[in-house]
């Protein structure tokens, strides 16, 4: 149904969009305008809550329907948005009917009928029982690669758009805060990337506004907004919304910042995150019911992690034991067909942090058997195992490759558990790195990498490497497919259900 939206709709939506983000904080129109246009997320069986922004304060309304024309359209109002929040603003739908096309459209009203924006409309689904597809990546305006126009902008995000999926988790580095954005940056090659940029994101965020300014720069490129418009987001975050590999309690060897501290520092990235995208629930961790057939488990592997050392101790921790003892719970207590572990960072590779990479950023260390973070990883395959919990696999990004591993306890050290699969997508917008050392620990075997040649890295989207994966959902099998943004298959492998 792709035609739910009018061509004339969605020309005028985005072009007040465009407008709004070259003249924020400048003019004022005589309505409201909607300045990024709209974005539903956290779609569920009979729920999603659809986010917008304004350019000053107002009410955010929501009008939804199964009808084109909206005559049947129910209306649900949400809270006066204001500077508290950058003007955003989220409404929850509920009641929805399943296996149903929504429409949608959103504006906001000045109070005692003062006037009101136009209508910025979009579309979603509700999940169906038989078969849909969803795809996941990470990684956006990554290594100071942001919106360049002689490229044509984030276009991996078009290619998305043009798989045509119910639903796209973003694995997480929304934005890269820590990274800035300046207008030329020059290659090894001599070729040069030139970046539309702007005072706030040419520097490392420090200040609320500047986090802010980071993902209303995402906004403001056409195929961002044109996805956001017809596939809703389920967002978690991982180290770049704050600084590469940060950890709670860290004094940042970095500087760039005036204050170090990358507790302060993550606050600020969390409020903006959670402003800027349609989150659902108090926190990242969450689970997401998407019909009979598949329940995503979001994990959030920031918040509760021991710092980054050489990973070889007798603790450590990635999800904390609350989390951990959560995530066993979602998972055995789930009665979908299918359960996704939407995990921020790979299971399998040794990432190293600090000078020499003497640190460890991720669970694994290189060798068995479980040590230091691998403990708390093993205490959840194993419960997982001695509850019987079957049809998982995981899904990442982060590393800047692609990949496929198949885990196998016949080929572990130290643990037991049931076999299972775990795949790597990405970046879609930043720089190409790896591959990295696969942890023998849990006994992964490398089905598939898709990476920069052997000497070389932080290759740019231009180079052909940007990714994402491909999952079509069914009740006998995940086809699941690693596909670079022209839309080419480089790796399929069905996981048939246990």
């Amino acid at each position: 149904m792709r035609g739910v939206i009018t061509r004339r709709q969605w020309l005028v939506g985005s072009a007040a969009a465009g407008v709004a983000a070259c003249t924020r904080g400048v003019v004022r129109s005589k309505r409201p305008m909607v300045t990024h246009g709209v974005q539903a997320g956290d779609v569920q069986t009979d729920r999603a809550i659809i986010w917008a922004r304004c350019d000053e304060a107002a009410r955010l309304v929501v009008e939804w329907s199964t009808i084109e024309s909206f005559g049947n359209a129910r209306r649900v109002a949400g809270e006066v948005v204001g500077p508290e929040t950058d003007h955003t603003g989220t409404v929850t739908l509920t009641g929805l009917p399943p296996a149903q096309m929504i429409v949608y459209r959103a504006r906001f009203e000045r109070e005692a009928a003062r006037g009101a924006s136009a209508w910025v409309y979009g579309r979603f689904a509700t999940p169906r029982a038989d078969r849909f597809r969803f795809v996941w990546t990470g990684d956006t305006c990554g290594q100071g690669y942001g919106r360049n126009p002689e490229w044509g902008g984030l276009k991996g995000y078009a290619a998305l758009r043009h798989a045509e999926p119910a639903f796209f988790l973003h694995s997480g580095d929304l934005i890269y805060a820590d990274n800035p954005i300046v207008a030329e940056k020059r290659l090894p090659d001599g070729r040069i990337w030139r970046n539309i940029t702007n005072p706030a994101v040419g520097k490392v965020a420090e200040t609320l506004d500047e986090f802010r300014a980071r993902f209303a720069y995402n906004y403001e490129d056409e195929h961002v907004r044109a996805l956001a418009a017809e596939v809703p987001i389920l967002a978690q975050w991982d180290d770049h919304e704050t600084h590469n590999n940060w950890w709670p309690g860290q004094r940042l060897e970095d500087d760039r910042y005036q204050d170090p501290d990358a507790t302060k520092l993550a606050a600020l990235a969390l409020r903006a995150t959670r402003e800027w995208t349609p989150i659902g629930g108090p926190t990242v961790n969450r689970v997401i019911h998407y019909g009979p057939l598949l329940d995503v488990v979001v994990v959030d592997l920031r918040t509760f992690r021991t710092p980054n050392d050489a990973n070889r101790g007798e603790t450590g921790a990635m999800l904390g034991a609350a989390q951990a003892g959560w995530l066993v719970d979602a998972l055995s207590s789930s009665t979908a067909r299918w359960k996704i572990v939407a995990c921020d960072q790979p299971i399998a590779l040794v990432i190293g942090d600090g000078p020499g990479d003497t640190r460890q950023e991720g669970y694994g260390n290189g060798a068995g058997p479980p040590l230091g973070r691998e403990k708390e990883l093993a205490g959840v395959l194993t419960a997982l195992a001695a509850r019987n919990v079957t049809n998982v696999a995981w899904l990442t990004a982060d590393v800047h490759y692609a990949a496929a591993h198949h885990f196998d306890p016949a080929r572990a050290t130290g643990v037991s558990f049931l076999p299972f699969w775990e795949f790597v997508a990405g970046p879609i917008h930043a720089g190409t790195f790896g591959p990295n050392e696969l942890d023998p620990t849990f006994g992964p075997e490398l089905k598939f990498q898709w990476a920069p040649p052997p000497g070389t890295g932080n290759l740019a989207p231009w180079d052909g490497l940007q990714s994402f994966g491909i999952i079509d959902v069914t009740a006998d099998a995940l086809h699941v497919s690693l596909v670079g943004i022209d839309g080419k298959p480089r790796y399929t492998v069905d996981l048939p259900r246990s």
